[in-house]
Parts: structure tokens; C-alpha cells; sequence
């Protein structure tokens, strides 16, 4: 049996990123709830579980969740139709975009939602 992924995102406050994750970048809500909402995409499912600033990520560490921008070396990527249009409605749900890239293989845009969550928006030319 081939695993299925999901991906999972903290977040500091449910109906901001239900907002974000819905109407900037077009996933569909399957369940909304208080400490934990189930999103879709065409093949993945996200979930976003509410978690407090400053509270421990970990079992075995001494590290606290920080919602300040960072990066991680495993980020999400949206392959979307056109770059412009979703970083229009990034900005406006309160995400950033840092700027980008492009060249024959298409175009990217590297964004963060409002928690500080990396991923980048991307336009592939086949």
C-alpha cells in the first residue's frame, strides 16, 4: 500500500488561517472546527491545529513555538495558474511575498502565511 501524504500546519488563530488557506490559495474547507480544520487540495489533505505561541513542539526538547517568520527545508509548494493574480490574494488575507524567480521551466513566488509558514506559489511550463 502506497502512503498517503497530509500535511499538517500550526497556526495561532483558526480563522485567519481557515481565511488564508481557503480564499488566497483555493483549498476547500472539509471541516472547520476550533483547535482543528481539515482542508483539501485536488490530491492532498492539510490540516491546521491551533497551537499557542510560546508552547513546546516537541516531546524531547526545550525549543517553543514561534510565529514569526521562518523557514524549514520541507515547505509546501502550489502549483497555480498564474502567479500574479494568487500573490494579489496572498497580500490581501495577510500573507507576505519575498519576491521570485523565473525562467524557461516557469515561474515561482516565495510567500508565507500570516503564522510565518513558508511555501511557495508555482507556474510550470510544460
Amino acid at each position: 500500500m502506497k502512503p498517503k501524504v497530509s500535511i499538517s500546519i500550526d497556526v495561532a488563530d483558526m480563522e485567519i488561517a481557515s481565511l488564508f488557506y481557503s480564499n488566497a490559495l483555493g483549498c476547500e474547507m472539509e471541516r472547520n472546527g476550533e483547535e482543528t480544520s481539515v482542508l483539501s487540495t485536488e490530491n492532498t489533505t492539510i490540516y491546521l491545529l491551533k497551537k499557542l505561541p510560546g508552547s513546546n513542539p516537541l516531546l524531547a526538547g526545550n525549543t517553543s513555538r514561534d510565529f514569526n517568520r521562518h523557514w524549514t527545508p520541507v515547505h509546501l509548494d502550489f502549483v497555480v495558474e498564474t502567479i500574479d493574480e494568487t500573490v494579489a490574494l496572498v497580500l490581501k488575507y495577510g500573507g507576505t511575498c519575498e519576491g521570485g524567480e523565473s525562467g524557461d521551466w516557469g515561474k515561482i513566488a516565495y510567500c508565507a502565511d500570516p503564522f510565518g509558514n513558508g511555501f511557495c506559489l508555482v507556474v510550470i511550463n510544460e
